[in-house]
């Protein structure tokens, strides 16, 4: 009966260690040097008003001393906002699905040539590029202040997250159902239908679950900004320095968040 050796040979380690990212040992712990550095350096060039911080607090505490208790008493206005919100979202989702759909197609590498490929990637990359409030603010500016401007945002929003995910799980797909697809005759458009959409269904389904979810969560702030739903009641009533109706209103955002992502998060776990 064989035994394992007591030690290995010479030079040979006992233990393993994962070896680091970056194997110079200077270069390592120069950028490491360079990093903090840079922190301190952006930290000391921020122009922080220290005087205004201290003062900060004492307004702080004016604001969560006026919002205890919460006030629930204009629950009307409360539930509009919370419903227009859920209307803005779910306006924009299916608005954004459906778009993301042909421009996930234009940007998969595998069915697109190169000139709408790139068209389709384009879209991706603008819609991607700035914040839903920033779009919020440029939509607000063109159409007026309402959920009009939220959906339009919100479109934005889910055709950047949506489009993508799709086309990234489009390039992934089992090329060799395209091929029996052609090998028979199918057209362009058959070939989609039966060859392509039932591989990125379920997928599709998900995302467009998940973006709805995300889409309830982005209404509460871009409606801050004037476009419409349960944010512009938030920041009215902070303007109105209501601050126990504003901390109703946030638990509210809150809670319903909550709820969303717990239900969107077990469809999501038996469709996939």
């Amino acid at each position: 009966m064989s035994t394992a050796p007591d030690s290995l040979p010479d030079g040979l380690p006992d233990t393993w260690r994962r070896p680091p990212l970056i194997a110079n040992p200077l270069l390592r712990y120069g950028l490491m040097a360079a990093a903090v550095a840079y922190f301190i350096w952006a930290c000391v060039m921020l122009p922080i008003d220290w005087q205004r911080v201290a003062q900060g607090f004492a307004r702080a505490a004016r604001i969560f001393s006026g919002a205890f208790p919460p006030s629930f008493e204009r629950s009307g206005l409360l539930i509009d906002g919370f419903l227009e919100s859920l209307k803005i979202a779910i306006l924009a989702t299916v608005g954004g699905v459906l778009l993301s759909i042909p421009i996930a197609f234009m940007a998969a590498k595998n069915l697109a040539p190169m000139p709408i490929y790139l068209l389709g990637r384009a879209l991706i990359v603008v819609a991607r590029s700035f914040h839903p409030v920033i779009v919020a603010i440029i939509f607000v500016k063109a159409v007026g202040f309402g959920p009009l401007a939220g959906v339009l945002t919100l479109i934005v929003y889910s055709i950047g997250f949506v489009a993508k995910m799709l086309a990234e799980k489009i390039e992934e797909i089992d090329w060799g159902q395209v091929e029996a697809m052609r090998s028979v005759g199918a057209g362009y458009f058959s070939t989609l239908i039966y060859g392509v959409f039932p591989q990125i269904m379920p997928r599709q389904i998900g995302l467009s679950i998940y973006q709805l979810d995300s889409n309830l969560r982005a209404s509460a702030v871009v409606g801050i900004v004037g476009a419409g739903g349960i944010g512009s009641t938030l920041a009215n009533a902070f303007g109105r320095y209501d601050y126990d109706f504003a901390l109703a209103i946030t638990i509210v955002i809150v809670a319903v968040i909550l709820f969303s992502e717990a239900v969107s998060g077990q469809i999501r776990k038996r469709i996939w």
